[in-house]
């Protein structure tokens, strides 16, 4: 089966997605989406596409082309009303990571999922990765998990919006430790004590460096250190990576395989890894796979909210100096998007759950 999709978006990731869309044979590009038509013009023509067709609204334009799904590749604050529309128009959606700019417009697309019946997968690219698949099989070779320690030192000089942020390695970046934390050990958040700050010599506006401390569920405990503004022996994209069970220790330096050494006298077995995919490549061909009658996909946004909710409770940690809960973050989300949600069969989904953490299904 070959999807139409239409691509909203058409900056550096949204011709990242084009060239994915027109590698992957499961796809076909019915129309680019973007406020600026022009930039949308350029990236089909440096793609070869020319003809096809253009527009400023993803609905009138999946009308006008025939398309059967979205790929939402806009902006974070664009996430929650172009997904609302796709979905009540009988669109599934893929969208990029984050699922919305909070938690409460995550909550109100959740609801908005169960209302119209449509999958809305956000790509979380990052667990995406072969070597990440085995360094979770590894996990669970070791039993009881003790300790998780990401560390992450990167130096980009970006520009734009990134360095105005107040807390840009939390917001931008740190979701993807985050879920693949959650990926890798099958565990939960449950709090974070988190301090965040800007070293002297700092570029960025905001608080470019970090270190985090989530308690998980069953007593793990996951610790993030970061920066990016940290010149100098750069770690992987993907973070250095220490885990410590009862069974011993597998270590992920994030761009080759991960080892792991057992317990001196235990040999346990190592299942085999799965082949996930790579990067939005692989997010799209399971998204293509969940349409035609596949499994339903990492990445569906009920799995997805509580990486989004462990930066969020992060930030306010880091606002507020004490540790936080991530069931008062549900919680108060929850409130948030009852308030402010304007459709009202969305409104009387989020009334029927009872409490966020239910609804999830965690």
């Amino acid at each position: 089966m070959t999807v139409p999709l239409v691509l909203v978006g058409a900056g550096g990731m949204g011709r990242a997605w084009l060239a994915a869309i027109e590698a992957d044979p499961g796809a076909q590009l019915a129309g680019v989406v973007d406020l600026d038509v022009d930039a949308a013009r350029r990236a089909l023509a440096d793609a070869g596409l020319p003809d096809v067709p253009v527009g400023t609204d993803v609905v009138d334009l999946a009308r006008e082309t025939g398309a059967r799904a979205v790929v939402d590749v806009t902006v974070p604050a664009a996430h929650h009303p172009v997904t609302t529309a796709a979905l009540f128009a009988g669109l599934p959606v893929l969208g990029e990571k984050p699922a919305a700019s909070t938690v409460a417009q995550t909550l109100s697309l959740v609801a908005a999922a169960e209302v119209t019946g449509q999958l809305f997968m956000v790509s979380q690219s990052r667990r995406y990765n072969h070597q990440l698949a085995v360094f979770r099989e590894q996990a669970r070779s070791l039993g009881a998990l003790g300790v998780l320690t990401t560390e992450f030192f990167r130096a980009p000089r970006f520009g734009g919006f990134r360095e105005r942020m107040a807390h840009p390695l939390l917001v931008d970046m740190a979701i993807h430790p985050f879920d693949s934390a959650r990926y890798l050990t099958g565990a939960e958040p449950v709090s974070v004590y988190c301090e965040a700050f800007n070293p002297s010599w700092s570029w960025y506006d905001g608080a470019a460096a970090a270190g985090a401390v989530f308690e998980m569920t069953g007593g793990l405990r996951y610790a993030y250190t970061g920066s990016w503004c940290s010149p100098g022996r750069e770690t992987s994209w993907n973070g250095s990576w220490r885990l410590s069970g009862e069974g011993g220790t597998a270590l992920w330096d994030g761009d080759h395989d991960p080892v792991v050494e057992h317990a001196p006298g235990t040999e346990p077995a190592v299942g085999a890894a799965a082949a996930p995919g790579d990067g939005i490549a692989g997010s799209l061909t399971s998204f293509l796979a969940a349409l035609d009658g596949g499994p339903t996909p990492m990445g569906e946004v009920h799995e997805n909210v509580l990486s989004l909710a462990m930066v969020e409770a992060a930030v306010e940690s880091a606002e507020s100096g004490v540790r936080v809960r991530i069931d008062d973050v549900l919680d108060r989300a929850h409130e948030r998007a009852l308030a402010d949600e304007s459709r009202r069969e969305v409104r009387v989904q989020l009334s029927s759950w009872g409490s966020a953490r239910t609804a999830l299904g965690v």
